[in-house]
């Protein structure tokens, strides 16, 4: 036990106290988005009566929208910072989110998403940019997985209390998401301070349509694009456990929404169990690899929905889909903040932003069209294909750019 003590201190230690704060922030938070996110298509679907290709549609724009707003708040986190932008994100999550509770006729929700998009998503880039700002390049690896064990603790809560809730009212799901986003905005607002580095000069001097075209450059880095369009690839696979599997569940199998919640659940708890250990281990092996590896466990898990019936099995499909996700997550956030210089850290995390942006415009939509007029299970096997095809790319990213010092593996400690 006191070893256990000494070692946790220890882990304390390797990390700016700073880092601890925006964590413990950021995991208060989570619990909010996390009771509500899950359920939202089944929220549409059950109160709208309609299908999930009509639900697809909403969650579609809601992703392009947001896809527009998170490339406006990576310039404007480059050129303002990072703070005013969480915060003013915070405030307006609050407000969005007790609207789209109150509404009660379903085409109010395309303008809605239109808007909601647009301005939730514009803090994204920011988060991810802090994060980038308080760590070492050789601890981000590291400190993104740091985040990962965080944030499912709050998987452990929230698709729970979300599940219990929403078999009594959706709408309490959306007053409690709320009231924790203004919480946290208020947290950040008094604990957080400013991180972005300070501007050079010719930083200073740089217009607002100069900072919007430096997304050229990130553009036109064609090993980034390569890695962008290979991640974009598994994440249409990946959104699915969050968007169309609960509906899936429920329509094929009788799943209903507490036990999904509690799929949700076991994921989060074997990252709370073993995401320190995975990313202990894999940031000594080539980077571009360990993404080729994760996205094959993918591959496996989400292939298992199309031929298993049972629940056991589909919590054996989580786990091994949550084994990949161990160690794609930490190593492709790291990855995306490395290719990045410090004047562009914003801009080239708000591309990273594309990574689920774009699955998350038509990856619902796509999966509402094969769930709503073919054989469901296709839409899995039509999913492992694609992990596959994004296997494939981070092996040759990793022939590419393996030996470059930035994307290298740590160096092992000497004993």
């Amino acid at each position: 036990m006191r070893n256990s003590v000494a070692r946790l201190k220890e882990v304390y230690n390797e990390f700016p106290r700073r880092f601890w704060v925006v964590v413990g922030v950021m995991f208060i938070d989570r619990i909010g988005g996390t009771m509500l996110f899950p359920f939202f298509s089944l929220y549409i679907t059950q109160k709208f009566d309609v299908g999930m290709t009509e639900a697809g549609l909403v969650l579609g724009l809601f992703s392009a929208f947001g896809l527009v707003g998170s490339i406006i708040g990576g310039a404007l986190t480059d050129r303002f910072g990072r703070r005013s932008l969480i915060i003013f994100g915070l405030v307006f999550s609050a407000l969005s989110t007790l609207t789209l509770g109150m509404v009660n006729r379903f085409e109010l929700l395309f303008p809605l998403a239109v808007a909601v998009g647009l301005l939730s998503d514009i803090s994204s880039p920011a988060h991810q940019a802090m994060i980038a700002d308080i760590l070492p390049e050789g601890k981000r690896q590291e400190g993104f997985g740091m985040l990962r064990v965080v944030a499912n603790m709050a998987w452990i809560i929230g698709p729970t209390i979300g599940g219990f809730v929403a078999n009594r009212s959706f709408f309490l799901l959306f007053v409690l998401d709320a009231v924790i986003s203004c919480i946290v905005a208020l947290l950040f607002y008094r604990l957080i301070p400013e991180t972005k580095p300070q501007a050079t000069p010719d930083q200073r001097s740089e217009s607002l349509l100069q900072t919007f075209l430096g997304y050229g450059k990130a553009l036109k880095d064609r090993a980034f694009a390569a890695f962008i369009l290979a991640s974009i690839l598994m994440g249409v696979v990946y959104i699915q456990m969050y968007n169309s599997l609960s509906v899936y569940l429920r329509n094929q199998h009788g799943v209903q929404p507490q036990g999904y919640g509690y799929l949700l659940t076991v994921s989060a708890i074997v990252v709370i169990l073993f995401q320190f250990w995975v990313t202990r281990v894999i940031k000594f092996r080539p980077a571009f690899l360990m993404m080729a590896l994760g996205t094959l466990f993918y591959m496996v898990g989400f292939s298992m929905f199309g031929w298993v019936t049972t629940y056991a099995l589909f919590v054996l499909a989580i786990v091994v889909i949550t084994v990949g996700e161990m160690i794609v997550s930490p190593t492709s956030q790291a990855l995306a903040a490395n290719f990045a210089s410090e004047a562009a850290r914003g801009r080239y995390m708000a591309v990273y932003g594309l990574v689920w942006q774009i699955p998350s415009v038509f990856g619902p939509t796509a999966a509402g069209v094969i769930l709503d007029r073919y054989n469901p299970n296709l839409l899995w096997y039509v999913g492992g294909g694609l992990c596959a095809l994004a296997a494939l790319g981070f092996y040759l990213l990793h022939l590419r750019l393996g030996r470059q010092t930035r994307f290298a593996p740590a160096a092992k400690e000497s004993t």
